[in-house]
């Protein structure tokens, strides 16, 4: 617990984008986000889902597909659990400053769709990942995956009538529950980065800076930010 007149919550704000993609074969895609967090964060400034322009190969990067499509959120927490994924199985306690992986907090879900033969909107993959929590900049590659028809017979009628496999609810994705018998395909890769800024979790017992930032010549990472 908080010493009296200190902190009460922790901050986290997260910037950065959702560069590319890499899905051969395919075109003339885009891409919807949505972050997925415990009961203990509160989103606090920022947006919480949003959708990119569609965007195509080039010439000069046949393979890759360039969104570079903003993401800025800010949350507010006083318990580093996230999504029901701890790394080590047992939420750690206060007494014992936290090192990160050692936790996980909210996660951002990417879903990218594009037109298949007969112009139809269909899912081209599903991703999720972990929104980083050491302070600074950090590039993930999330591996993509769609859902599969069980048999032979799915599959056709799926492709001839244009309805593919999907999720009703994408943030499915960042949860276990039922996956193991959700059969899928792995397709393609989206890369993403992040600028990410930490406030007073140091003050509630959670050490998150790397070694090498740990100098206090460095000055503070969390100068500018808003007390929500």
């Amino acid at each position: 617990m908080a010493a009296a007149g200190g902190p009460s919550v922790f901050l986290v704000a997260v910037t950065g984008q959702i560069e590319s993609g890499s899905f051969p074969g395919f075109d003339d895609l885009y891409c919807k986000f949505c972050f997925v967090y415990g009961q203990d964060w509160v989103p606090t400034a920022g947006l919480e889902e949003g959708i990119s322009q569609i965007t195509s190969t080039s010439d000069v990067s046949p393979t890759t597909l360039v969104w570079n499509f903003p993401i800025d959120i800010t949350f507010k927490s006083t318990n580093p659990s996230g999504c029901e994924c701890w790394v080590w199985g047992a939420a750690p306690s206060l007494s014992s400053p936290l090192t990160f992986p050692s936790f996980a907090g909210p996660q951002i879900v990417v879903s990218v769709y594009g037109p298949d033969f007969f112009g139809h909107d269909v899912v081209r993959g599903y991703g999720a990942v972990h929104v980083p929590f050491t302070p600074g900049r950090h590039t993930r590659t999330i591996p993509m995956f769609v859902p599969e028809s069980t048999s032979r017979l799915q599959q056709f009628t799926s492709w001839f009538t244009g309805r593919r496999p999907e999720f009703t609810d994408p943030t499915v994705v960042a949860q276990g529950e039922g996956r193991e018998v959700t059969r899928v395909r792995s397709q393609g890769f989206v890369t993403i980065s992040f600028n990410v800024v930490t406030k007073d979790m140091k003050k509630l017992g959670y050490d998150v800076t790397p070694s090498d930032m740990q100098d206090p010549s460095l000055g503070p990472l969390t100068e500018g930010m808003h007390m929500y």
